[in-house]
């Protein structure tokens, strides 16, 4: 089901993800110049959710972790995607994670500005499970376990700071967060079993410890902060990460985490059947992700149309909407296609829904 959130309904029947193409100029001097003219053409595309397009960082998560105290960076921490090494940096700890005045508020101050009456101000940042994830993989586990022997704390002091977070961001005015999380697709297919083998040979506690943090950095939220979670596959220069279908986390994250929204990649088979719908909680509304932010080519719209039919028989047309899988830039590289085509699927996405919901 939608809300209402600052007078708009969240999510919109034709939505997106958060994260757009950069502007081949894009500095730290003109960078809010960017962003305002941005936001301007979603607001002129039809789009009352609007992002910065993520411009103030370099990579979809990682930027976010480093502005916790006890979280730190350098270069160095590569990613073998699908046929592409991703650049990364590393991040890990020295010392234990303690909030502080995090610098993704500041910039977000200047994105909320550009709110009026008939737009609402999204702000994307990665899943408190990503954060656990990336202090838990094979290469930081032992120096993770140097300042956290028991991880339960490690989830706890996650969460503290997430909250912390959470609370700059509605004083600041937020009241539209979306948790992006590859997680529950990480924890998916052949390498899942090998990819947590340090936190447990059984990937069910696996996934409870996921959403274990989560949950717990949402907990005491504000009654009228909207919360959407993104579930991705991995999204670097039109390449991926993980194949798996949502099956064998539906009954975690589809029927008990606490956020408000899932906003789902379904843009190709790597991404299973429409079945564990099944399992969302009545409380929830689902974005689709049916247009590809991969491949320049337009989706046929009659096929788009059939798939969202297809998937109103786990779920209710009224409790779904329809979005691009991704966003056009998890990281500042970008994906392979250009700026106009960028526009031209978000006006298909605007299309479509205009013909299934009206």
């Amino acid at each position: 089901m939608t809300k209402t959130v600052k007078g708009i309904q969240v999510p919109q029947r034709a939505d997106f993800v958060g994260s757009f193409l950069r502007p081949q100029d894009l500095s730290a001097e003109n960078r809010d110049q960017h962003i305002a003219a941005l936001i301007k053409r979603q607001k002129e595309a039809g789009y009352k959710i609007i992002t910065d397009g993520e411009f103030n960082r370099t990579y979809w998560h990682l930027d976010f972790f480093w502005g916790f105290g006890g979280v730190t960076h350098e270069a160095g921490g590569d990613v073998t995607f699908n046929g592409e090494t991703a650049r990364l940096d590393k991040v890990y700890l020295t010392g234990r994670i303690t909030p502080q005045p995090h610098p993704f508020i500041e910039a977000f101050k200047h994105t909320i500005q550009n709110e009026d009456a008939n737009s609402i101000a999204k702000l994307t940042i990665p899943a408190p499970a990503q954060l656990f994830q990336q202090l838990t993989i094979p290469q930081n586990y032992l120096s993770t376990r140097g300042f956290y022997p028991n991880l339960d704390d490690l989830i706890t002091d996650i969460a503290a700071a997430y909250q912390d977070f959470i609370r700059q961001f509605y004083a600041a005015g937020g009241r539209f967060l979306q948790f992006d999380d590859c997680t529950w697709g990480a924890v998916v297919g052949e390498a899942a079993q090998q990819r947590y083998q340090a936190l447990s040979p059984d990937l069910n506690e696996v996934k409870d410890k996921l959403l274990k943090v989560n949950n717990l950095s949402l907990e005491g939220r504000p009654s009228d902060l909207f919360v959407a979670t993104h579930i991705c596959r991995g999204n670097y220069h039109s390449t991926w990460f993980n194949s798996g279908a949502y099956d064998s986390v539906a009954d975690w994250v589809f029927a008990r985490e606490n956020v408000d929204a899932l906003y789902l990649e379904y843009d190709d088979e790597r991404s299973g059947g429409f079945e564990p719908l099944a399992k969302v909680s009545a409380d929830k509304h689902v974005v689709l992700g049916l247009i590809t932010t991969k491949r320049p080519e337009l989706e046929d719209k009659q096929q788009i149309i059939a798939r969202i039919k297809e998937a109103s028989k786990y779920i209710p047309l009224d409790r779904l909407s329809l979005s691009p899988q991704c966003g056009f830039a998890s990281c500042a590289i970008g994906n392979k296609l250009t700026v106009e085509e960028q526009w031209s699927k978000l006006a298909l996405v605007q299309e479509i829904a205009k013909k299934v919901w009206g």
